[in-house]
């Protein structure tokens, strides 16, 4: 990086942290902006862009990896201040009020900004509750249903929610927007390979007796509220459009539906409408 592009100042705040100024639009600067609008770029360095209050707060609550803090130091709240003060970091970086406001997706310029290291993928690294109940989005297309699928298990008690395929990227702005603080209390991980997924759902079988997947679709079939949904078990979702992919409606142990009024114009419910409406039946019959 030339130095003429970068101007470092470093300050004591924490033994840890070093803080670096930005003026420009210099390399670093394209960096925080490729962590936020490209998908590829996010991977490679394994880390995302957060904003936001309550994310931020959530985020440090539940132990993720903060790597670096962004900030106007003229425009610092006590809470920023606090932020700053007591999160350990790598360093941060202090970025004039104008870069700020061209990294921000808020109409109101954020005050402080994250660069958050991503968790990994490993189903094993979740701790389960003595019955667990587990939600499989499958290949989820929209960056506002993952985000709401997401909040909604964290509210009815998902124990971890699985993403299959080709989806959207968990780690996009809008997801975390969309999740609000659920996003870094919910447990997500993704797995590609089917192979993988029902060598899991084996694992589960064989730890959780009674274990069973059960599917859900827009098709007549059985009742979701005549179906016992108390034992350990997976709900599989479908994508948007194309609904459960054959393979994992072929593997349920059972396909539900969710009756819908005589006559309803309606061919189907949104699917994190649909989603919330399976997850409740399910805490509903467990009595939680």
């Amino acid at each position: 990086m030339r130095s003429g592009n970068l101007h470092r100042r470093e300050r004591s705040i924490s033994a840890a942290m070093k803080e670096i100024m930005i003026s420009n639009r210099n390399n670093m600067f394209q960096k925080f902006e490729v962590l936020k609008t490209n998908r590829n770029k996010r991977y490679r360095y394994h880390e995302f862009l957060v904003e936001g209050v309550r994310s931020l707060n959530e985020a440090v609550r539940n132990g993720w990896r903060i790597k670096s803090f962004l900030y106007d130091r003229n425009r610092l709240s006590d809470w920023a201040k606090g932020m700053l003060r007591e999160v350990p970091t790598e360093e941060n970086y202090c970025l004039s009020a104008e870069l700020m406001q061209a990294l921000s997706g808020k109409e109101d310029t954020s005050e402080l900004m994250a660069v958050i290291e991503m968790r990994e993928d490993t189903p094993e690294g979740v701790a389960l509750s003595p019955n667990p109940f587990i939600v499989l989005f499958d290949r989820p297309s929209n960056r506002g249903n993952l985000g709401t699928m997401i909040r909604s298990c964290d509210a009815l008690g998902v124990d971890l929610l699985i993403l299959t395929g080709h989806a959207v990227d968990l780690y996009d702005p809008d997801v975390v927007v969309s999740a609000m603080g659920s996003f870094f209390k919910m447990p997500v991980i993704r797995i590609a390979d089917n192979g993988t997924l029902f060598s899991y759902i084996d694992r589960l079988k064989s730890k959780y007796p009674g274990f069973v997947t059960v599917g859900t679709t827009a098709h007549d079939k059985t009742p979701v509220s005549s179906v016992d949904l108390t034992a350990p078990l997976m709900l599989m979702v479908g994508n948007e459009t194309k609904g459960l992919c054959s393979a994992f409606a072929d593997f349920c142990d059972v396909l539900c539906t969710i009756p819908m009024a005589k006559g309803s114009g309606a061919s189907s419910f949104n699917v994190s409408c649909a989603a919330s409406i399976f997850m409740y039946e399910i805490t509903r019959q467990r009595g939680i």
